[in-house]
C-alpha cells in the first residue's frame, strides 16, 4: 500500500462519517420544523435531500476499501449532492439571514433562531463535506491506479505469427560468393 492510499482510506473515512452525520442532524432538525407547523417548500426540500443523502451516502462507507468498484458511482453521487447541498444552504441563508430581528417570524414560525441556524450551519458542513468528499475520492482512485498499474505487458507468443507491434521481418539476403 502507497503513501498516498494509506493516508487517503482514513481521510475518506472521517470525511464519510462527518458527511452522514450532518445530513442526519439535518434530517432531524428538519422532521422538528415540519413536526412543528407551517413550513415551506425550502424547508421540503431540505428534508429531502437529506434523507437522500442519509441513503446514497451509505456506499462512500465501503468505497475507501473497494475502489474499483465503487469510487465512479460514489464521485458521481458526491458531485451531485454537493449542488444539492450548495442550493440547500442558499435557501437556509436567504430564509434564516434576511433579516436577524424576526428570525422567529420567519419559516418556519415559532421555531428557535438558534436551531434555525443551527439546521444551516449543518447543512453547510453537509455540503462542504460533501464537495471534498469529491476530491479526496479522486485523489484515492488516482492513487490506487497508480499503485496496481504495471509496466508493459509482455505476452509470449507460439511462433505461428509476429506480434503486431514487432517490426517486420528482415527479407533473406542471397548469401554472398567468394
Amino acid at each position: 500500500m502507497g503513501f498516498i492510499s494509506a493516508v487517503a482510506r482514513p481521510l475518506q473515512l472521517c470525511t464519510r462519517c462527518f458527511q452522514w452525520s450532518s445530513a442526519v442532524i439535518v434530517m432531524g432538525i428538519t422532521s422538528y420544523f415540519i413536526a412543528k407547523g407551517p413550513h415551506g417548500q425550502h424547508i421540503i426540500y431540505q428534508e429531502v435531500i437529506s434523507v437522500l443523502s442519509v441513503a446514497f451516502f451509505l456506499p462512500a462507507f465501503v468505497s475507501p476499501f473497494l475502489p474499483s468498484a465503487l469510487s465512479k458511482f460514489v464521485l458521481l453521487i458526491d458531485v451531485v449532492f454537493s449542488y444539492l447541498w450548495l442550493t440547500a444552504f442558499i435557501f437556509a441563508a436567504q430564509d434564516y439571514d434576511k433579516n436577524h430581528f424576526l428570525c422567529d417570524a420567519r419559516a418556519p414560525p415559532g421555531a428557535s433562531c438558534s436551531k434555525k441556524k443551527a439546521n444551516e450551519a449543518f447543512i453547510f458542513l453537509a455540503f462542504i463535506f460533501t464537495f471534498f468528499g469529491a476530491f479526496i475520492e479522486v485523489a484515492s482512485l488516482w492513487a490506487y491506479r497508480k499503485e496496481n498499474s504495471s509496466g508493459p505487458v509482455h505476452e509470449k507468443h507460439d511462433g505461428t505469427r509476429a506480434p503486431l507491434d514487432a517490426p517486420a521481418p528482415a527479407a533473406e539476403q542471397p548469401a554472398a560468393t567468394v
